[in-house]
């Protein structure tokens, strides 16, 4: 086991290297920061002072290195908008995308594995067929669309859900959350079911396409002629041997949910980290996008390492096949 989790991380230090890499490459295109700092107004002596201090006349693999050497000791600079440390921007945006990107993956959990599970078990009715063709709706419809509909019917139409911002919070030590407050609790209802949307229809799919294969199977012929009553078959059995790669769909949906929820907190004005990096865009705040991007690369890197140890914990043959592979190299 040891040997499997150093041959899984060593894969996603690389693949930090190569985010990293891609992060900085990406921070020096996106314009010109000196111009966005100090406007068009300014002179030729103001900008090459900045640029000097900034280190923007070095060459790029030594700003590269020194780029490197900040992130292992966790310096990511300063926000040339805000002029604030960029970690402490984030320790403040971090727990509102958090909080909608796991209330967003409990939805499509919640919602999604009993869908598909119906939709298969019942696959003849002319419900779980409408079911599955509203799924591929679903994860038609893009999360900005869904979230203007969200909020054109309950915050115009209806006036029961805020259509912007958090709501009250709650600071606990370092952490701010609204899920102890009736406004937050409201203000997260609709971003969370727009993220979810698309996420629940894909659960329900491939809930339901395993199924469907696990149904067949001889050891469900025997529940069944057992006398074993539907929903033991369908829940304690048949559900149980879909578990990996439900597993597998809920660790990249929480990293795509983490890393892609810009769209929705624009629409909704969420104050999390992805209004901060589109915020960031529109004023060439270079250390506040490539600190963006380092974090959502660490966020699926992580997950993916999780969702692996998982795999190992749930089927031994994993493990077996990545240290044989490992040990033919």
């Amino acid at each position: 086991m040891i040997g499997f989790l150093a041959h899984r991380v060593a894969h996603a230090l690389l693949v930090m290297l190569v985010v990293s890499l891609l992060a900085f490459i990406l921070g020096n295109v996106v314009g010109d920061p000196v111009a966005s700092i100090l406007g068009l107004d300014a002179t030729a002596a103001d900008r090459a002072a900045l640029r000097a201090r900034l280190g923007l006349n070095d060459p790029l693999p030594l700003r590269y290195l020194a780029y490197l050497g900040d992130l292992l000791r966790l310096r990511l600079g300063n926000s040339y908008g805000a002029q604030r440390p960029v970690l402490d921007l984030f320790a403040e945006r971090l727990p509102a995308t958090l909080e909608l990107a796991f209330a967003a993956l409990l939805l499509s959990v919640l919602v999604g594995v009993p869908l598909g599970v119906y939709a298969a078990a019942r696959r003849e009715r002319r419900f779980a067929r409408a079911l599955m063709t509203v799924s591929v709706v679903g994860v038609s419809v893009p999360s900005f669309i869904s979230g203007i509909l969200l909020i054109f019917v309950f915050s115009v139409m209806l006036g029961w859900l805020p259509s912007f911002g958090r709501g009250e919070v709650v600071s606990l030590g370092f952490w701010t959350t609204g899920l102890l407050t009736a406004s937050g609790l409201k203000s997260l209802v609709m971003p969370a079911v727009a993220l979810a949307l698309g996420q629940i229809a894909l659960v329900a799919r491939l809930v339901q396409a395993e199924m469907l294969g696990v149904l067949r199977t001889d050891y469900i012929r025997f529940a069944r002629a057992r006398g074993l009553p539907d929903r033991s078959i369908h829940f304690s059995h048949a559900l149980r041997n879909t578990l990996i790669p439900i597993i597998t769909v809920s660790g990249i949906q929480l990293g795509y949910l983490v890393a892609f929820a810009v769209v929705v907190e624009q629409v909704f004005q969420w104050p999390g980290m992805g209004l901060l990096f589109l915020q960031a865009l529109a004023q060439t705040d270079v250390p506040v996008i490539s600190a963006f991007l380092m974090t959502a690369g660490l966020f699926f890197v992580t997950i993916n390492l999780v969702v692996d140890l998982l795999y190992a914990a749930a089927d031994p043959r994993l493990r077996i096949r990545a240290m044989a592979g490992q040990g033919a190299a």
